[in-house]
């Protein structure tokens, strides 16, 4: 076999793993069942942060467009500051995305749309939850434009998932498709380095983001044991298992460190 012939090969059965992979996913992801949750029980805890916190990243606004506008939430030293760990006094993880894993049963699952916002040259919400193959909306709210990018996280590999060059006050509207068993996505924009944000994508609708305190509650779980999954973006990701009966609530706490 000649190399062009191995090359043509392997392409093929990259392309054909990858397409099986996403089916796969797909799937995995509408094998859900929505159904009527009686006396159902809860999972209830909090995610810890110790260590020192890692330092923000500087950015100076003078080597970016719209440094007038975006100075809005500088430092007062001509930097723009990006905090991608945010602790509460008590050590409680903001931006923690809790899911509970191999659930194909339950409450009816009513995601429809990923909503976002421009704001100040950031996203809001820093940490976003998606739906596989369901709508994201990113609106502007600056009177500036923006060169939206948005990537599926991988550590290898560059795969865009769809690119906005201008992003202007309309905002911008597209479809989460993700390939293979990936399930995250890196935001960014390509004129503010500064401006990034996360997502992860969500297969039943037990799922919640940590608040300022760290805590999550996630309620009306049918009785069984399930996985419990904390995945923050840049601290990476921890898994439980618990049990819930009927009508009663467990905990679970989780501990991150800098890394």
């Amino acid at each position: 076999m000649s190399c062009v012939t191995r090359w043509r090969v392997w392409i093929v059965l990259r392309a054909t793993l990858i397409l099986l992979l996403g089916i796969a996913w797909t799937v995995d992801a509408l094998a859900y069942e929505s159904m009527s949750v009686v006396n159902g029980g809860s999972i209830k805890g909090r995610v810890h942060f110790i260590g020192n916190l890692p330092d923000p990243s500087a950015f100076k606004l003078n080597r970016y467009p719209d440094q007038v506008y975006c100075g809005a939430l500088s430092d007062g030293s001509g930097y723009r500051l990006l905090r991608e760990v945010m602790v509460d006094a008590q050590g409680g993880l903001k931006d923690v995305v809790v899911t509970i894993e191999g659930v194909t049963r339950g409450k009816p699952f009513e995601f429809e749309e990923t909503k976002l916002e421009v704001n100040i040259c950031q996203f809001v919400p820093y940490v976003s939850v998606m739906r596989n193959e369901h709508p994201m909306m990113v609106k502007n709210l600056d009177s500036v434009a923006h060169d939206l990018q948005v990537y599926e996280r991988d550590w290898e590999h560059v795969f865009i998932m769809f690119h906005r060059p201008a992003l202007t006050k309309g905002g911008t509207q597209d479809i989460v498709r993700f390939t293979g068993d990936r399930r995250g996505v890196i935001m960014q924009c390509g004129m503010h380095p500064y401006m990034q944000g996360h997502g992860l994508a969500v297969d039943n609708p037990y799922y919640t983001v940590t608040g300022t305190e760290g805590l999550f509650d996630i309620g009306d779980l049918p009785a069984g044991t399930y996985r419990i999954r904390a995945w923050h973006p840049i601290l990476g990701e921890q898994e439980r298992e618990f049990t819930v009966a009927a009508g009663e609530s467990s905990s679970v706490e989780f501990t991150f460190k800098a890394k």
